[in-house]
């Protein structure tokens, strides 16, 4: 058995980068920067662009704007990043995630 000895917290920042890294294993997708002022909230605040974290008690819910690049099935691409950044941040902060909103904004064509 483990003994609680004392509270542990993680911060919507930690969780942001640790979604980030996540986004980066998914080839066919990446993190759609801010706008100006929200790049400069970001840096002021620390964390990840593009992503924005609500935590609740120990459920997290995270929003992703993304781009796709053309020709990869979006719906499949968005399911995976779901997955492997569900399973990260579980893994590593113990928390619940309760949602991940991804919200396709581009479509990288190259």
């Amino acid at each position: 058995m483990v003994e609680k000895l004392g509270e542990i917290r993680v911060a919507d920042q930690v969780i942001a980068v640790i979604a980030g890294v996540a986004v980066e294993e998914v080839l066919e997708v990446s993190v759609r920067s801010g706008g100006l002022y929200q790049d400069l909230a970001k840096k002021i605040n620390g964390g990840s662009k593009g992503i924005s974290v609500l935590m609740v008690e120990d459920k997290v819910t995270i929003d992703m704007r993304v781009s796709v690049k053309y020709g990869a099935p979006i719906h499949q691409v968005c399911h995976t990043l779901q997955e492997k950044v569900k399973d990260a941040v579980e893994t590593l902060t113990g928390l619940w995630v309760d949602a991940i909103n991804v919200r396709v904004e581009t479509i990288e064509i190259k």
